[in-house]
């Protein structure tokens, strides 16, 4: 069985990343945060990832039977991935001129595929994102040709069109034969950068790729991981996630400071497939890192801006919510309840279009000292995994595929914008769902059932029903109500 029915939150949540996927191209409304040309951590590509992510735990963990609730926000999502806006950072970014690869940038050129060479840190996302979408849902949507497929055109700048077509399978073999490449080690973020974070994605991308085709690309790479990193210790001599390795000199850079992101993201994601090794860490490390706060509040204080070159740095570092994701996989619930508990006395949780999230807050902190400073990737997105998520929740993903037979059983085919799902799961062959029909969003109030046996009986809040047709559901007006679907 699933975990239960969703909260009022968790529905919030899954509700306002379905409003951003419904936004108009190139409005980005409430995803913008402090940083310039999409080159740091709250970008838009990791927003939009982190909601694909985040629909996929809700589907795999709590809502299984309704895929006709998430596939059209997945793929909505992905769409907007692929948009110029998300990734044109690349073309400047491929030229280096960094503290890290300055030294390098005389042999580099502009660069305008995004997924060509480095930038793991968007190419990993499209490649996991495609095949979570196709695992999750049986089918070969971005199997196919120029499915993937980057392109900009600008009337007044930049010549011709640049199109870079690309798909499922032929993005994860070139990803594949770039972490070959690379000895295993990882291919780059910016030129010369190999974080570890950034690696994570593309094991988890080759896992479900394999999944879906039966390979062992992720035990291929794994393998080959563990033994390139086994020279430099995954951890620093504080204990924490080494942040990154310098291609050229093969110098490791230490979490500095440290920075919570650092050991939050690179722990969450890195449990999908070395689940011992960062739980037996996790409890110092995240010790560092937490501020209790009245009530059972728990926060995490961010580390000072770095200064570079005479300049502070100004980026998103998501420190709060990376920090919620982590405990959430971690299993953590007592962290986790104390970090939402913060965030909703202090970060004030706002209501839109039916949906919760937390607006961005450049303010540090309140009067009292109270961590006040938000931003969208955190609020929008970071805050509604944490809520989502369950303990093991993404290395699930990683380790157990859907059981034989899920794609034919009992299930919400299709769901109509406004009816709300809090609870879709099969007991015993039995569909079992809970419904809303939400007045305020445009809709015509239906569900679409699929995978009924013959003769099968509906029965909605305790009264046996007649469908529209045999697989049409109206919803009715009113409270949540209980759908039963039996042989």
């Amino acid at each position: 069985m699933s975990h239960g029915v969703l909260t009022r939150e968790q529905l919030g949540h899954l509700r306002h990343w379905d409003n951003l996927s419904r936004q108009l191209p190139n409005d980005w409304s409430l995803m913008q945060g402090k940083g310039v040309s999409q080159d740091d951590f709250g970008g838009y590509r990791f927003q939009l990832a982190y909601m694909v992510y985040g629909l996929a735990l809700a589907h795999r963990h709590r809502l299984p039977a309704a895929p006709g609730l998430f596939a059209p926000t997945i793929r909505r999502l992905i769409e907007k991935l692929l948009m110029p806006e998300v990734w044109l950072y690349w073309r400047d970014v491929s030229r280096g001129g960094s503290v890290f690869n300055a030294h390098l940038s005389e042999g580099l050129a502009e660069e305008w595929d995004p997924v060509v060479r480095d930038n793991i840190m968007y190419s990993a996302y499209v490649q996991s994102c495609a095949a979570l979408h196709d695992q999750l849902f049986g089918t070969d949507h971005y199997a196919a040709p120029g499915s993937l497929t980057f392109r900009h055109w600008s009337f007044f700048w930049g010549g011709p069109e640049k199109r870079f077509a690309y798909d499922r399978d032929s993005l994860t073999e070139h990803l594949y034969w770039l972490m070959v490449e690379s000895g295993y080690l990882g291919v780059a973020c910016e030129p010369n950068c190999v974080f570890q974070i950034c690696n994570q994605p593309a094991i988890l991308g080759f896992r479900l790729h394999d999944q879906i085709t039966g390979g062992a690309r992720a035990d291929d790479v794994v393998a080959g991981y563990e033994k390139a990193w086994a020279d430099f210790g995954r951890l620093d001599d504080a204990g924490h996630y080494a942040m990154m390795i310098s291609q050229d000199t093969r110098e490791v850079r230490p979490n500095e400071r440290p920075s919570p992101w650092v050991d939050a993201w690179c722990g969450a994601l890195m449990n999908t497939w070395n689940h011992d090794f960062v739980h037996g860490h996790y409890r110092r490390q995240v010790a560092d890192f937490l501020e209790p706060g009245p009530d059972g509040t728990v926060s995490v204080p961010s580390a000072p801006a770095r200064q570079v070159m005479g300049q502070e740095i100004v980026s998103d570092t998501c420190d709060f919510g990376w920090v919620a994701a982590w405990a959430s996989e971690m299993g953590d619930r007592d962290t986790l309840d104390g970090l939402l508990a913060h965030a909703d006395r202090f970060m004030t949780p706002t209501w839109r279009d039916g949906g919760l999230y937390y607006p961005r807050n450049d303010t540090p902190s309140d009067a009292d000292g109270r961590r006040t400073e938000i931003e969208p990737m955190s609020g929008n997105v970071l805050l509604g995994y944490a809520r989502l998520n369950v303990a093991d929740g993404l290395r699930r993903i990683y380790q157990e595929p859907w059981p034989a037979g899920h794609h034919d059983a009992p299930r919400l085919a299709a769901v109509d914008r406004d009816v709300e799902v809090s609870r879709a799961e099969v007991v015993d062959g039995v569909l079992h769902a809970r419904l809303r029909r939400d007045r305020t969003v445009p809709g015509e109030g239906t569900v679409t059932l699929a995978g009924l046996p013959p003769g099968t009986r509906l029965w909605l809040g305790g009264t046996e029903v007649t469908p529209r047709t045999p697989s049409v559901l109206d919803v009715p007006d009113g409270a949540a109500v209980d759908m039963v679907a039996a042989p």
